[in-house]
């Protein structure tokens, strides 16, 4: 039996308009992040009220995924599930800093990061390996839960995009060139049938 995991990165952050790594930070919401999780919102309504319900919403532990759910949660009636190992990844030493100051400060290692990311992750940071393979196994585990079900699962641009390249076969290391980001508050579709997985849609903007 198929489960249907609606995959949402949670909203805009105070640090985006720097391009600055959020990882492990506690970085909170900007008003259109707010308005973005409004809009994801009125989307689960919209989804349930078409019949196409949903069952559960799962999100990480870190606070701008769980306040970007709970518009979702209000219009669906139903109480997130908090996950640690959907939280996003530790960026270590650029934690808070953008690629280009990174560069400016240790153009080497940023240069290898460029060539490969998953062999050569940032400083101190959290192997990708790693993550990929607990995001992963958290997906698996959130399918089984619900399985046949359809289920709205708030977390992190990078930790998706490594998770989505696990789950499709895409090499780890290709996940920024595949998937150079992934848009605030939009929805990826992902159809999990025993160790398969079908992308549905990827990066549907939740327009009113």
């Amino acid at each position: 039996m198929s489960t249907t995991l609606l995959l949402a990165r949670h909203g805009q952050t105070l640090w985006h308009a720097e391009n600055r790594y959020a990882g492990v930070s506690d970085i909170g919401l900007t008003d259109e992040g707010r308005a973005q999780a409004v809009r994801l919102g009125w989307w689960a309504g919209r989804q349930a009220a078409a019949g196409a319900g949903i069952d559960a919403v799962w999100t990480s532990t870190v606070p701008r995924a769980i306040v970007t759910a709970e518009p979702a949660c209000r219009a669906l009636d139903l109480v997130p599930t908090r996950e640690h190992d959907l939280r996003e990844c530790d960026f270590g030493v650029v934690e808070g800093r953008t690629l280009a100051e990174f560069e400016a400060v240790d153009p080497t290692a940023a240069a290898a990061f460029r060539a490969d990311p998953v062999v050569n992750p940032f400083p101190s940071a959290e192997d990708p390996r790693s993550a990929a393979t607990r995001g992963t196994e958290a997906l698996r585990r959130i399918a089984s839960a619900h399985e046949g079900g359809r289920v709205l699962v708030v977390a992190h641009n990078t930790l998706l995009r490594l998770v989505l390249c696990d789950l499709l076969s895409i090499p780890l290391s290709d996940y920024r060139r595949v998937f150079p980001r992934l848009r605030n508050a939009a929805v990826t579709e992902l159809r999990l049938t025993g160790k398969d997985t079908a992308l549905l849609s990827l990066n549907v903007p939740c327009e009113r």
